[in-house]
């Protein structure tokens, strides 16, 4: 199935060359849930803060379990500082 995957900030880094900007569109497979895709794109966890799916935010303790679904986006965010 396909998903939009987004990342953010200094997490862009982590995407492939191929992508757009900080946009990778990506086949995974059914039943792959959050923490599928940051163990597949090597993300240190302690830099995955804000998690949206389809602009929803989903729990610290729910992505490991949350099934990504056709055409979900999935947008991630480090802690940011700000003044």
């Amino acid at each position: 199935m396909k998903i939009t995957f987004k990342l953010f900030a200094t997490l862009s880094d982590y995407l492939p060359p191929e992508r757009q900007g900080n946009i990778l569109p990506i086949e995974v497979p059914e039943g792959t849930s959050i923490m599928d895709i940051v163990n597949k794109f090597q993300l240190p966890v302690k830099l995955v803060h804000l998690v949206l799916v389809n602009g929803k935010y989903i729990k610290a303790e729910e992505r490991d379990t949350y099934p990504l679904k056709e055409d979900d986006v999935l947008a991630i965010w480090p802690p940011v500082a700000g003044g």
